[in-house]
């Protein structure tokens, strides 16, 4: 006949059962602890012994190398030395080391880890994963930005770039492509170009900075308009001598020391009309022509917008 038993007397059998597994000659600790905790003291204690083998070793190596002079060479010495003077960070090596460690323990020691390593191994696997989740997160984020996935910050970061671009370009350049972009030009003389833009040796005639470019050619050669505009200034006064600006929109060209002036102010030209004659007037060393190109009064380089 089968004994009904009441709850307070199971949890009294429970801890009797407990009492003589845990006393029997002194305190008694499950199996599964012992092994661990005397697993957990071998393989530390190993760790510790291999370590300071190593190190003791690495330093009778290199102190062999630095003073015995009869062992090794001069050159194997000196790059010892070389290497011994480089900042080591050793903190990195011993992680490197403990981790190279751990990874070969059970091929060394044929130890197996146990489980509570497994699952610390796990969770720092787990984190380190859900760390490098967050980081590419983060990275997509500033990279594509913005509510519903428009890339406003790639956007933004080419704009800059093309703003930055902009910016290392000097004005001169600038003014080049402008020109370059938006008007046509053609040879305003057939000639020889005997003075370049830019600096130049300075004399009397001879200004330092030259703010044009100059094609010899024979009084009387015909000059063209290089370019369509209006004639804003048909002169002969001052240093440039008989001279005709003509301006279209922000660019100006200048033909100047002429023999002749053939077009008024306020004239409109065509490209390749005839406008003046070669000469020598004014501030020259001889019959050319003086030819310029601004933009909103800054000189251009010539030659970097019509072949000469």
């Amino acid at each position: 006949m089968e004994r009904t038993i009441s709850s307070e007397e199971r949890i009294r059998r429970a801890e009797e059962i407990y009492s003589r597994r845990r006393v029997a000659n002194g305190v008694r600790v499950s199996g599964n602890s012992v092994n661990r905790v005397e697993k957990n003291k071998v393989s530390l204690f190993k760790k510790m012994i291999l370590q300071l083998a190593i190190c003791a070793m690495i330093y009778i190596i290199f102190y062999l190398i630095k003073h015995g002079n009869y062992i090794f060479s001069e050159e194997v010495i000196n790059k010892t030395k070389e290497f011994l003077s480089y900042d080591i960070n050793f903190g990195s090596l011993q992680n490197q080391f403990s981790l190279f460690i751990d990874s070969n323990k059970e091929k060394w020691w044929g130890e197996n880890t146990t489980q509570e390593e497994n699952s610390s191994q796990t969770n720092s696997i787990e984190a380190n994963t859900v760390n490098e989740l967050l980081e590419n997160k983060v990275d997509e984020t500033n990279t594509v930005g913005g509510i519903g996935g428009a890339a406003t910050n790639e956007i933004i970061d080419e704009d800059t770039s093309e703003k930055k671009e902009e910016k290392k370009k000097s004005q001169s350049e600038l003014d080049i492509e402008y020109i370059k972009e938006n008007y046509s030009f053609i040879l305003p003389v057939t000639g020889t170009v005997t003075s370049r833009y830019g600096t130049r040796e300075e004399t009397e005639v001879v200004s330092a900075n030259h703010a044009g470019i100059d094609i010899g050619a024979d009084t009387g050669t015909p000059i063209y308009a290089a370019m369509d505009g209006t004639v804003t200034v048909s002169s002969s006064e001052g240093e440039y001598g008989k001279h005709i600006d003509i301006e279209n929109g922000e660019v100006l060209t200048r033909y100047a020391h002429c023999s002749k002036l053939l077009v008024k102010e306020g004239e409109k030209v065509k490209q390749g009309d005839k406008i003046a004659e070669v000469g020598s007037t004014g501030n020259s060393t001889g019959p050319h022509l003086h030819f310029e190109i601004r933009r909103e009064n800054r000189t251009v380089n010539p030659e970097k917008i019509i072949k000469f």
